[in-house]
């Protein structure tokens, strides 16, 4: 029986490989496989040969375990939870079971897990707040492992599937719902600046004031880590002002709480002396006291949708869209109130 031209092509290319790299067949072979038992300059010889050739590995080919990936910039939080809830509906649903690893506050996981992943050969890997650099693209391309990008910390590449929400329009809601209390001085505490969703809840604080005629006090903009310690020491910064903000824009729900422990230390009532609105609307955002205003980012169903995308990716469906932004939507409850006179 005569290889296909395609197979033939694939074998040609290996054969092709394996002269100029100066090795066998099943050393490329192993290569592609992950295995362990390559020197790593070998390695690094065949990856990069791969790489110029755009070898691709054939879906047929490519037997994968029955696991779907999940990569979280950090993954000691609530946010993470409800991520991983979202993908384990769709996991479970389709008779997978998810690997979770981190990449300790890098936005690009380390060499290391690309060839873990490589020898697993999940059914797709999805990325959350983080991204890969061009060898790991390369890399999960040639083994024929899809990959998304979920809440992408900067701009993916119009070629990389990914997953967010409407974090300027989320901005926009928080600050707006403030401005329209009465509030004219209003701080901010973003996320770390790196990260493009940090950067567009801020673009979205600065547009709302902007619209309703107030300036934008730089002095009152800080930038935070996202987590609950920096609302705290970034919230008595701004409180043990003079001319304190009467309320805050926290930029995540972890940051809110940290500025309600400012507020309780500092003898402030919220939110009859300060008004609080977070970004996220984890679970603790229903029964902390009071319960907080926040904007509404809904994780689980990014979560559901990346893992969707990724399954789809896999089976090379024709019609999916790449590109996806879910709505943001503004949910009020006890933490905001007119400023006091």
């Amino acid at each position: 029986m005569k290889p296909t031209k395609t197979a033939a092509t694939q074998t040609a290319t290996l054969a092709e490989i394996a002269r100029e790299a100066g090795v066998s067949a099943p050393t490329v072979s192993k290569v592609l496989n992950g295995r362990a038992d390559v020197a790593p300059t070998t390695r690094s010889r065949v990856e990069e040969l791969l790489r110029a050739h755009g070898y691709r590995r054939r879906r047929a080919e490519a037997t994968r375990s029955p696991l779907i990936d999940v990569v979280f910039h950090e993954l000691e939080s609530a946010w993470a939870m409800e991520v991983i809830r979202g993908v384990e509906n769709v996991a479970r649903d389709a008779g997978l079971s998810v690997v979770l690893s981190e990449s300790a506050g890098r936005l690009t996981p380390g060499r290391t897990w690309a060839d873990q992943v490589a020898a697993r050969r999940p059914h797709g890997v999805i990325l959350v707040l983080s991204g890969l650099d061009e060898s790991q693209r390369a890399l999960l391309t040639s083994r024929s492992i899809p990959f998304v990008v979920m809440d992408p910390a900067g701009d993916p590449g119009a070629d990389v599937p990914s997953i967010g929400a409407t974090n300027w329009q989320g901005g926009l809601a928080a600050t707006r719902h403030l401005v329209e209390l009465g509030h004219t001085r209003i701080g901010a505490i973003s996320g770390p600046s790196r990260m493009m969703c940090s950067r567009a809840r801020v673009d979205g604080y600065r547009a709302a004031l902007e619209t309703a005629g107030l300036p934008v006090d730089p002095s009152l903009i800080v930038t935070g880590d996202f987590h609950h310690e920096a609302g705290y020491r970034l919230g008595l910064k701004l409180l043990r002002r003079e001319d304190r903000p009467t309320a805050v824009f926290a930029g995540n729900d972890l940051q809110a709480l940290g500025v309600y422990e400012a507020a309780r230390e500092l003898g402030l009532r919220v939110p009859e002396d300060l008004s609080v609105v977070g970004f996220d609307d984890l679970p603790v955002a229903h029964w902390v006291g009071p319960p907080l205003t926040t904007v509404r980012q809904p994780l689980t169903e990014m979560a559901e949708a990346a893992a969707k995308l990724v399954l789809d990716l896999g089976r090379e469906e024709a019609s999916v869209a790449t590109r996806v932004e879910l709505a943001t939507t503004l949910v009020v409850r006890s933490s905001t109130a007119p400023p006091a006179k």
